[in-house]
């Protein structure tokens, strides 16, 4: 075996090891509760630090599998040519360099924290643990560096990347002109192909250090993340979702909809959006539902007579569907970001969630009514024999909500006790996933996403502090306050912001930039933080449908193999009918604070 071979073995099984361990913690507090008080003593500390190895070990893996995301336009240069070399060289030596200025920032930060000298209850100090970030982001570097080219001569312009970037600290802050023309010299890299955390984190580090400030700020701004008490309910849910995609939970669903509402005029229809809410719930809005379930879903609509256009449109559409239910994951991001209860904001989706779903499947009634071929025959028996098949599935939002709601367990630890329900039913139970052959190769998959989110987040953050500390948030109220007067006005402007901003950014960066510059705009407007979260939320939902450049239009022209601008045409009722739903949450309060009050939060 190759040492290439065996780093990545011993990465891979660290990784794993870790997010089962991280798995294993919060269950112990949970079940020892009520068991006389047992705990593991630190639990919460060891699952800090075990966040912070989630975040930057899968960060360093998501490097090597080359599954950051990017916003690349590299594909415009044909494949070989010297032009395509070229921009791949420039992307990844910026990265190199930025990767690099990060180690440098993050090795400051872990030596100031040894000053402190706190100890984990093992006796191992925490700054050793905190090591893993200079060490995963110098192996990123290197590894950027090395899959700049091809060849040694692209590899060493990539490598000089790294002195030039640390040669920047040794002259004047820039300011005017050479403070511009380096942003730009990163943005470019961004569009070239280099991950868009290396050009927040890049873009972070230029502002604060043409301030004179240290370039550590941003590494910094980390230990506010890991200290957010519900952090690690992101791994823990991807985890979930992850085992659940990956088993053949899809066909379960698909039945057991199918036994529910096929005998409806339509009901094939309404089957494809409820099984895309649900599997969506699952996986985050990652686009995972498209891929997983396109090439299930689709050909039973044509099957059943419904139109071609029809039939992407309502799959394209359906992929976005659910991200309001838990135990969704951008749920989880914009409460740690926005700092608003996690718990509310479920309870708050619940009602507006159903009414993206039910207009959608609506509309699926009103086409199915003139092109469904045929109709099943309801029976009770495969009614209730496809809700067993799918209990397992079906009960995953239900063991969240009920654990979190009823206050027998915090969300750290109901996300936990998901993602160990998960693996013991899919590996167990229905034993879709072999538990030594499959499952490592799934949480594997699983972490580097983690990775991947985790660190986009802690790059944003240090973006994020210098915009507040720049003020630039009270700018922007001031400049909306005097042109907008009325709430209803600034709820309008707001719904196009964020319409056309989340059809740009990718979902889990559009909650890291944007949140901080929303939440303070809706308090000034008096707009209630959990409703402001919702509607936030549900018109991300809909930037995934939004022409030129919405996420599900990229991924359902790739799975069906459509030509995009065709696929426009197609989404364009869905668009409307679920605009009109996020105008109804978005002008009626009651719908996501109504069960709110009714149950007293």
């Amino acid at each position: 075996m190759t040492l290439s071979a065996t780093s990545r073995r011993i990465e891979n099984g660290v990784l794993v090891v870790a997010i089962l361990v991280a798995v294993f913690l919060p269950l112990v507090d949970a079940v020892g509760r009520p068991l006389g008080g047992f705990h593991v003593p630190g639990s919460a500390t060891y699952l800090q630090q075990l966040t912070l190895w989630l975040a930057f070990l899968g960060g360093m893996i998501a490097v090597r599998e080359s599954k950051h995301l990017t916003l690349s336009t590299a594909e415009i240069f044909a494949e070989g040519s010297r032009a395509r070399r070229l921009v791949r060289v420039l992307a990844h030596a910026v990265a190199a360099g930025v990767c690099a200025l990060l180690t440098y920032g993050s090795f400051q930060v872990v030596m100031a924290d040894r000053q402190q000298g706190s100890v984990l209850p093992i006796g191992l100090p925490v700054w050793v643990s905190e090591l893993v970030m200079p060490l995963a982001l110098a192996l990123a570097a290197l590894r950027f560096v090395w899959l700049a080219s091809d060849r040694w001569r692209g590899r060493a312009l990539a490598l000089a990347a790294v002195p030039l970037a640390f040669a920047l600290g040794l002259l004047p802050p820039p300011s005017g002109t050479s403070f511009w023309a380096l942003v730009v010299l990163v943005l470019v890299a961004a569009l070239l192909g280099a991950p868009v955390f290396v050009a927040m984190a890049g873009v972070g580090m230029l502002l604060f250090f043409s301030e004179s400030t240290p370039i550590s700020a941003v590494p910094a701004e980390i230990y506010r993340l890991v200290a957010s008490p519900t952090l690690p309910a992101i791994p823990l849910l991807t985890a979930c979702g992850y085992v659940l995609a990956e088993s053949r939970a899809a066909y379960r669903l698909v039945r057991f909809f199918r036994a529910i509402f096929g005998w409806m005029p339509g009901g094939i229809a309404v089957l494809v959006a409820g099984v895309c809410a649900l599997f969506t719930t699952f996986t985050g809005g990652s686009g995972i539902t498209i891929i997983a379930l396109g090439g299930l879903v689709y050909p039973i609509l044509r099957e059943e007579g419904y139109p071609e256009g029809f039939s992407l449109g309502l799959v394209t559409a359906g992929g976005s569907l659910g991200l309001l239910f838990p135990p969704s994951l951008p749920v989880i991001l914009y409460s740690v970001v926005a700092s608003v209860p996690a718990d509310q904001l479920y309870l708050a989706g619940l009602v507006p969630g159903l009414l993206l779903v039910v207009l959608t499947a609506a509309y699926g009634i009103f086409v199915g009514r003139r092109s469904q071929k045929s109709t099943q025959t309801f029976s009770w028996r495969e009614a209730l024999g496809a809700t067993w098949g799918a209990k397992w599935e079906l009960s995953v939002p239900l063991l969240v909500v009920g654990l979190f709601a009823s206050g027998w367990a915090s969300l750290v630890e109901a996300s936990a006790a998901a993602a160990a329900y998960a693996i013991i039913v899919e590996c167990f139970v229905t034993r879709d996933i072999h538990p030594w052959r499959d499952l490592p190769g799934v949480l594997l998959r699983g972490g580097v996403l983690v990775g991947a989110v985790l660190l986009l987040l802690a790059s944003a953050m240090g973006l994020t502090s210098y915009l507040v500390d720049a003020q630039i948030p009270d700018q922007l109220l001031g400049i909306v306050r005097a042109h907008v007067t009325s709430p209803l006005v600034f709820l309008l402007v707001l719904n196009v912001f964020l319409l056309v901003l989340g059809s740009v950014l990718e979902i889990y960066s559009a909650i890291i930039v944007l949140t901080p510059l929303v939440v303070p705009l809706g308090v000034a407007f008096g707009v209630h933080p959990v409703h402001l979260g919702v509607i936030f939320l549900a018109n991300l939902e809909l930037g995934f449908l939004f022409p030129p450049v919405g996420l599900n239009l990229f991924l359902s022209a790739s799975r069906f193999g459509t030509p995009i601008t065709r696929l426009y045409r197609h989404v364009v009722p869905f668009l409307v009918i679920m605009g009109g739903g996020v105008l109804l949450i978005t002008y009626a309060p009651a719908l996501s604070l109504g069960l709110l009050k009714l149950l007293g939060k």
